[in-house]
């Protein structure tokens, strides 16, 4: 069957060439870089290599740059890390529409006796810049908020915001994980503290992660045990996974222009495509200001979840909008914190496209989905054609 997959920011293709190069790690250079032998030696240069090219993708020191498992990790460990350096401070700020890596955890948090502001957002999903100045108090010891949304593809203006946060002498978090590889990220400019990626977002394996943390920030470990990663987090490094997030990092920046430019365009086309050939539906989100990957599509007066199910029998793999999935008959938390109309919100789906995805396939999914879309229509008691 013919697969067309436009799910990349739930997970990537491992690039060949990341696959190449991870390789040699499991048979060849598989000591322990705290070991002082020759194999320990060779692990422990490919490390370093791995840790620059990771850094130079951020503009970054290498010493800068802390390998961890994942992007929810990165998050835990940057937001714990800030409230334990100001024990005094009880209060966080975040927005309604985060990751749950930073939502779930906030939530979490304020049950044990911490206050978070979750910044509300507009139909667009953009931040309300006045409640986010209202919200930073002497007693704020982190703000967190992501880089791009991982639904809607939104990009929120973090260099405007680190740079009032900062200004409050307040420490910055940013969660990158969906903008890594997509847009320009440069640590020199935007005067975040700590920010997060993940590697299997940007054609890595899934396990492997990292945490910017800015020089002369006192970091105290997540993981505690030896001396591993500058005495930021315990636990033998993961060598192979470590040195395919560095080459995929290496890819990221030299295939940012297209992921800008072809990319960008491969997904106009497809929502040009969909929008003509279905009625009632819209794109959600900034569509000023976004990832050039991501669509987020609202089908009004059907189920997300049984538009994937018939278009997955055609092999075309993409996200519902909605959290019904995991046993909720809510739609997701982003969609809701925008004020997309219920019988719009639970018909929603993600398509996210990466540099694999060719033209061909953006027509196929423009060719498929009208009838899919008709034929749940069809069904559905609350949908009257005009």
């Amino acid at each position: 069957m013919k697969t067309v997959y436009v799910d990349n920011n739930a997970t990537t293709r491992v690039d060949q060439q990341v696959i190449d190069e991870m390789m040699p790690c499991f048979t060849e250079y598989y000591g322990n870089p705290s070991s002082m032998h020759r194999k320990g030696g060779e692990a422990g240069n490919i490390l370093k290599l791995a840790r620059e090219r990771v850094a130079k993708t951020l503009n970054a020191q290498p010493d800068e740059i802390l390998f961890t498992s994942c992007g929810t990790e990165s998050n835990n460990s940057a937001i714990r890390a800030a409230l334990k350096a100001q024990p005094t401070k009880k209060h966080i700020v975040t927005t309604m529409v985060e990751h749950p890596a930073v939502k779930s955890l906030c939530e979490s948090l304020d049950k044990e006796g911490y206050r978070t502001t979750y910044l509300p957002v507009d139909g667009k999903g953009r931040l309300n810049m006045a409640a986010f100045e209202a919200s930073l108090t002497p007693d704020t010891a982190i703000v967190s908020v992501m880089w791009a949304n991982n639904e809607t593809g939104t990009i929120f203006p973090i260099r405007d915001i680190a740079r009032r946060v900062k200004e409050k002498g307040i420490l910055f978090h940013t969660d990158a994980v969906q903008a890594v590889g997509k847009i320009p990220v440069d640590a020199q400019d935007i005067p975040f503290d700590m920010l997060s990626l993940s590697g299997h977002k940007l054609h890595a394996p899934k396990g492997v992660g990292a945490l910017y943390v800015r020089s002369g920030f006192k970091f105290s470990p997540f993981l505690i045990g030896g001396h591993q990663e500058h005495g930021k987090r315990g636990g033998t490094e993961n060598i192979g996974s470590i040195v395919a997030l560095g080459k995929a990092c290496e890819l990221a920046l030299d295939h940012m222009d297209e992921e800008n430019v072809r990319v960008k365009q491969l997904r106009d086309k497809l929502e040009a495509g969909l929008l003509a050939r279905i009625p009632k539906c819209f794109v959600n989100g900034d569509l000023a200001n976004r990832l050039p990957n991501t669509s987020s599509i609202s089908f009004e007066f059907i189920e997300g979840e049984a538009i994937l199910l018939m278009m997955n029998e055609f092999g075309i793999c993409a996200s519902s909008g909605s959290a019904c999935t995991s046993g909720s008959l809510e739609p997701s938390h982003v969609l809701r914190a925008m004020g997309i109309p219920f019988t719009a919100a639970h018909g929603t789906i993600r398509f996210s496209l990466c540099r694999y995805n060719t033209e061909d396939e953006v027509d196929y999914i423009i060719e498929k989905l009208p009838a899919v879309i008709k034929r749940l229509r069809d069904m559905s008691p609350f949908w009257k054609e005009d």
